[in-house]
């Protein structure tokens, strides 16, 4: 009897399972792949979505030639906890000489430090940054005194006239990135062409771009302008600072700077494509984590205010000090007291107490660039949700947070300056963000 009933029991069950069986016809949606997307990067932290009022709060509007408050929303994304410091750019700067010195090698110069070509290919031999095996490469391998490559990298080195006598040193005008991107404005404004092609709309930046195509540009050069320190200050004795900076040990954790806005947008690029290729070899979704870039203007102001409205300073407060008379930035003090706040020039990234969303000196130390086009003409146009504006033209870019070398005016969370996008600055850095694709982490 208990087999009937066993057996009685798997009929029902399978019938049941049949009529559950394909579609249908029934509408069931084509759901992609679930992945684990909750992590936050690492160095970064999370900014919820949110809203709050943007622009001056307690001015006499009367006579401030700024924009009036109005209160804005923002979608959720990653920032940055620090500026880019110097460590961490010259990781970039080391993987485009690593890169460019392989790739000069070819597979036949240096066939460890290339993936192996696949069984069954179509022959050709893989070259180009995508295809190292860069599991293989560090600096001893390529750079280092006993290094078998090193003799046929005489090309990568300041040579003749360009040498000095006695050092041998990387020729840092090679050191350009090249890289390609498809740009949604772009199409945006091409989109009713019946005679664009998709290629119209991706920016290209190469070593050879094509006379007269206004969307292909010179490669971007990497290496920072340490020059800055002299060209921005006139008879100033910055030479150690020209020396040392970027290179020296001791400014290791120190932000970046003497870098334009398109190396700053480079490297948000190649932060992405570094994390990517990563992500891909470990089975990682490519949208596992959303590009990298730089923050608009206005989301700059809104991380800044740590989630606090109508504050006039990124610590909350509306003085410049604590309630232990300790300066809470760095910055240009009084008449100019620049060792008072700690630090002559930049300090340490970490330096002094972060927001309420984690961020450190999102005033002071370096002002930083965002990706948005300066025109206070715009911002009566701006949406009142995420909103930003952009110019496909070279022009100049909008700068937040204030420096070491500025007054206590340009440290608060309203105010903007602007820069040429192509001109680099001793106190110009930058840091990056990363939309989140959602609402909220938990």
């Amino acid at each position: 009897m208990r087999k009937v009933y066993l057996l009685s029991l798997i009929t029902i069950c399978a019938f049941l399972a049949s009529c559950g069986g394909g579609p249908k016809g029934e509408l069931v949606g084509a759901y992609n792949r679930k992945f684990k997307n909750k992590t936050i990067p690492l160095g970064m932290v999370f900014i919820p979505p949110g809203r709050t009022l943007i622009g001056m709060t307690d001015e006499d509007l009367s006579f401030y030639r700024g924009n009036p408050s109005r209160m804005t929303s923002f979608a959720a994304f990653y920032m940055d906890q620090t500026e880019i410091t110097n460590a961490e750019y010259r990781q970039f700067v080391n993987w485009v000489r690593d890169s460019i010195a392989i790739t000069s090698l070819g597979p036949s110069g240096a066939p460890t430090l290339y993936k192996a070509v696949p069984t069954g290919g179509a022959g050709t031999t893989p070259t180009g940054p995508q295809n190292i095996n860069w599991k293989a490469v560090n600096a001893k391998t390529l750079w280092g005194k006993g290094s078998t490559y090193r003799p046929k990298l005489q090309n990568m080195y300041y040579a003749g006239n360009d040498a000095l006598p006695g050092k041998t040193e990387i020729d840092v005008r090679k050191l350009r990135y090249a890289y390609s991107y498809l740009d949604h404005d772009l199409e945006a404004a091409g989109r009713k062409n019946p005679n664009a092609t998709r290629q119209d709309f991706i920016q290209t930046y190469t070593d050879n771009p094509t006379p007269g195509k206004a969307n292909e540009h010179p490669s971007v050069s990497v290496y920072p302008d340490t020059l800055v320190w002299k060209l921005d200050f006139s008879y100033s004795q910055n030479d150690p600072m020209v020396d040392s900076y970027f290179n020296h040990p001791s400014y290791d954790r120190y932000p970046v700077v003497g870098v334009t806005w398109d190396q700053a947008t480079a490297f948000c690029n190649w932060r992405t494509v570094y994390y990517r290729n990563a992500a891909a070899a470990r089975k990682i979704p490519e949208n596992g984590r959303l590009k990298y870039r730089l923050p608009t203007d206005q989301e700059f102001e809104y991380a800044a205010r740590g989630g606090r409205t109508q504050t006039k300073y990124p610590w909350g407060g509306p003085y410049i000090k604590n309630t232990k008379g300790c300066l809470q930035a760095n910055f240009k003090v009084g008449r100019g007291n620049y060792t008072d706040d700690g630090g002559l020039y930049t300090v340490d990234a970490r330096a002094y107490l972060p927001n309420d969303y984690g961020l450190y000196n999102m005033a002071g130390n370096v002002a930083e660039w965002t990706v948005t086009a300066y025109n206070k003409s715009a911002t009566a146009l701006l949406q009142d949700f995420s909103p930003n504006y952009v110019n496909t033209a070279k022009g100049a870019k909008v700068v937040r947070g204030g420096s070491w070398k500025d007054m206590g005016f340009f440290l608060q969370n309203s105010v903007s300056t602007y820069e040429f996008q192509d001109k680099a600055r001793s106190y110009i850095g930058f840091r990056c963000v990363s939309d989140f694709p959602g609402n909220a982490l938990n």
